[in-house]
């Protein structure tokens, strides 16, 4: 028997929501005012897909399906032994490159002071020589050496002119091999809810391959179509309203952000008055971004209902379109 009511219970609310969106659609729908068009549509929102910037096997995925995540959250890695080794070898490398040009740096030290001194020698022996107080053998010995000792500081130089070379070179290398480990780590580009999980760990996949789908919940939207004769005098910014079939007591703020420049589903060709107005416009209704955050959890895509789009700015809205939120 309390079966029997309960059944009873749910049968009358169910005629009770029927009966309430029948009132809407053909009662209140009936009574819109001439500078308000109306429209069927379903909420939908930006779709991020997080993709994979190379080839590899992925090893964890650390979210899932209805997830809400946030911009810069780590939610996958892909496989990294391969290149961190690489980069270990040309970070191996870079320092040992700039151990080298060290080394040499401190032998060119030593050795611009040997050519100091070699050039003081053979200018003490030249003038010696000028006064006949040398022979030409040491001015001879004297100038050999400062040869020498400038052909070392030039080799020197040219030493650790190619160690700066290859120290650029190694940097580069580590610098490529940083950005590849990097792209092994997936982040969320934008903060939102995880729509589609589209590989499990385990798989390879190809570069570029799509990992997850986001839905950016600060970008939400209504898309519907309207009647050439409404779409043309359209503002972007205007006001409008949706309601939703599965809560058609509120009413929801929302305004036009996009009315398309050609018609959709029409042919390409249209030379009659009659056919242009049968033409349809997709237009967007964005809804503001502060409801978004307030009821962030509660937003869901792929819901049906009607969108309200004020044409005429000096027309009113009705008492049953005023905002009314939870």
């Amino acid at each position: 028997m309390v079966a029997r009511y309960k059944w009873l219970i749910a049968a009358a609310l169910v005629a009770l929501a029927a009966a309430g969106a029948y009132y809407w659609y053909t009662v209140l729908a009936s009574r819109l005012p001439d500078g308000i068009a109306e429209s069927n549509g379903r909420i939908e929102a930006e779709q991020v897909d997080i993709a994979s910037k190379q080839a590899g096997r992925v090893i964890e995925i650390l979210v899932d399906e209805g997830d809400m995540v946030e911009a810069g959250e780590v939610v996958a890695r892909m496989q990294s032994d391969e290149v961190a080794a690489q980069l270990r070898a040309a970070e191996a490398q870079l320092r040992e490159s700039r151990q080298a040009r060290r080394e040499a740096e401190a032998t060119l030290a030593q050795q611009k002071s040997q050519l100091d001194l070699a050039e003081r020698e053979y200018e003490r022996a030249r003038r010696l020589h000028e006064q006949g107080y040398a022979t030409t053998e040491l001015l001879d010995q004297q100038q050999s050496r400062l040869t020498t000792a400038r052909a070392l500081v030039d080799a020197t130089q040219a030493s650790i002119d190619r160690a700066e070379a290859t120290i650029a070179a190694s940097q580069a290398t580590v610098d490529r091999l940083k950005t590849l480990m990097d792209d092994t780590v997936l982040k969320a580009p934008r903060s939102g809810r995880v729509q589609y999980r589209l590989v499990q760990p385990g798989e390879v996949v190809a570069a570029g391959a799509r990992i997850l789908t986001i839905l950016d919940l600060g970008d939400v939207y209504m898309t519907i179509y309207l009647p050439a004769r409404y779409a043309g005098r359209l503002a972007i910014g205007a006001e409008a309203r949706l309601v939703l079939d599965p809560i058609p007591d509120y009413v929801v703020p929302a305004t036009v952000s996009f009315v398309a420049a050609e018609a959709q589903f029409t042919p390409k060709a249209v030379e009659t008055a009659d056919e242009r107005d049968n033409l349809s416009f997709r237009v967007k209704l964005q809804v503001p971004v502060e409801i978004l955050r307030k009821y962030r959890d509660k937003v869901k895509t792929g819901v049906r209902g009607l969108g309200y789009v004020r044409v005429d700015e000096a027309t009113e809205w009705p008492s049953w379109l005023a905002v009314t939120l939870p």
